[in-house]
């Protein structure tokens, strides 16, 4: 026999219970676009810088001179590297001519250790591919050739003194740096789309992920996905990404892979991608589970890790998308033992601010700068590499002096102090924002 807790749970009316809504992120691919005056689209990046890449990638292969190729690390990066690499030979340029750097763990294209670096090469040419937008000094003081070729946030002019460039940031849906390589070398060689085709598919997937729709104003990639599937591009890009998150920060044996394969399945069976995708799991699971603190308005949640891995950008979108407060709008992923003496953060908007718009989309790059601009002594010294990246998936490098004043200024853990000052009021109340109430359901 039922009891009658029971049956008065079995009869009590759903229907007038309110329902939370579901959270709707629009699909990528439906961004609104710019147009031109003609009204045509304008995408992946403006004709004028397209037409210039093309001309500069014509001109070094026929002028058979030294060429730099400075790729960033990810998937997105190196996959733009061998699309270009792949262009430039089948152009007739000797491989024999192309070198590649990679800045150490850390480091970047300014730093004086890649100014070294290069002015060692003598390149004639050098290209610059998915490596961020910053204003800077000419990459190195000898006479050279310097092409950009990226999607992050730039500002007007934001580049190397000198250099020319192509960006998709300003062209919404922002293609990746691999599919914009793609865009400029495909109709340059007819050999060329089976060599890089998977290549624009390995380097987007692994920054906007595995589920993309392709569709306008995204190229057809469906004969591309017939030879190789989703889920070995999807496999490969986790591969890919391992070694330059590891601890021992090995990007060049990925870059090595990554231009000799003929397709993701050749990435698949790499057993040193096997173990650095291992550790890194392992480091992930080991940190993912910090409780995040919150600032004084709620609005941004700081987890504090500590690895020599780079997993502060994968816990980052991890928890990105956990946190159901409607406050909420970033997610901050803080490594303090990732560089000795530094703090390395990744930031990503909140999976319930992703679907406002205009005036209200939430920009991670203006809300950093808005946080210091009443502190210009403190903005000084948190340096170039402060809020670089997209709006919506930013991060940074900063001394950890820097890094405790910045989160004193956004007010981390002072809610969460404040209310273990009060028990009394959370026992006569019963405590409703507790943090079990920033997360979805499961």
């Amino acid at each position: 026999m039922a009891s009658p807790l029971k049956r008065k749970a079995e009869n009590v009316d759903e229907s007038n219970k309110p329902k939370k809504q579901k959270v709707v992120v629009p699909d990528y691919h439906l961004t609104p676009t710019r147009r031109d005056d003609d009204g045509e689209i304008i995408w992946p990046a403006r004709k004028q810088q397209i037409e210039l890449a093309r001309q500069r990638i014509k001109k070094c292969a026929e002028a058979g001179k030294p060429t730099l190729l400075l790729p960033d690390k990810d998937a997105d990066g190196l996959s733009s590297g061998a699309i270009l690499h792949h262009t430039l030979t089948a152009l007739g340029l000797s491989p024999d001519l192309i070198s590649t750097y990679f800045p150490p763990k850390g480091g970047n294209i300014h730093d004086e250790t890649t100014r070294q670096a290069i002015s060692a090469a003598s390149p004639s040419f050098i290209f610059v591919l998915d490596q961020g937008s910053r204003k800077s000094p000419a990459l190195v003081d000898a006479p050279h050739q310097c092409l950009i070729i990226d999607h992050h946030f730039a500002e007007d002019r934001g580049f190397p003194d000198g250099a020319d460039y192509v960006t998709a940031h300003d062209c919404p849906p922002v293609a990746t740096s691999s599919l914009l390589a793609y865009h400029i070398c495909l109709p340059l060689h007819p050999s060329l789309d089976a060599t890089i085709s998977w290549l624009a598919a390995l380097g987007t997937h692994g920054d906007l992920g595995g589920t993309l729709k392709w569709e306008p104003p995204f190229p057809d990639m469906a004969p591309t996905f017939k030879v190789h599937p989703k889920k070995s591009i999807n496999d490969a890009v986790a591969l890919i990404n391992a070694p330059r998150r590891s601890a021992a920060y090995n990007v060049s044996s990925a870059w090595d892979i990554v231009l000799k394969a003929s397709g993701p399945a050749s990435i698949l069976g790499n057993e040193g991608l096997k173990d650095a995708s291992f550790e890194v799991r392992q480091e992930t699971e080991r940190c993912t589970h910090t409780p995040p603190k919150f600032s004084r308005d709620a609005s941004i949640a700081v987890l504090t890790i500590s690895s020599k891995a780079q997993v502060h950008p994968v816990i980052a979108t991890r928890w990105s998308g956990h946190l159901k407060s409607d406050k909420l709008e970033i997610v901050m992923c803080a490594n303090e033992g990732y560089l000795p003496g530094m703090v390395n953060f990744s930031c990503r908007v909140a999976k319930r601010a992703r679907s406002r718009g205009g005036a209200d989309k939430v920009d991670i790059i203006k809300r950093l700068e808005d946080i210091v601009a009443d502190h210009p002594d403190l903005r000084m010294r948190l340096g170039e590499s402060f809020a670089r990246g997209h709006k919506e998936a930013s991060g940074g490098i900063v001394k950890k002096q820097e890094w405790e004043e910045l989160k004193a200024i956004m007010g981390i853990g002072e809610n969460t102090r404040k209310k273990a000052d009060t028990p009394d009021k959370k026992k006569k109340s019963g405590q409703k924002n507790t943090l079990a109430n920033y997360f979805s359901k499961t």
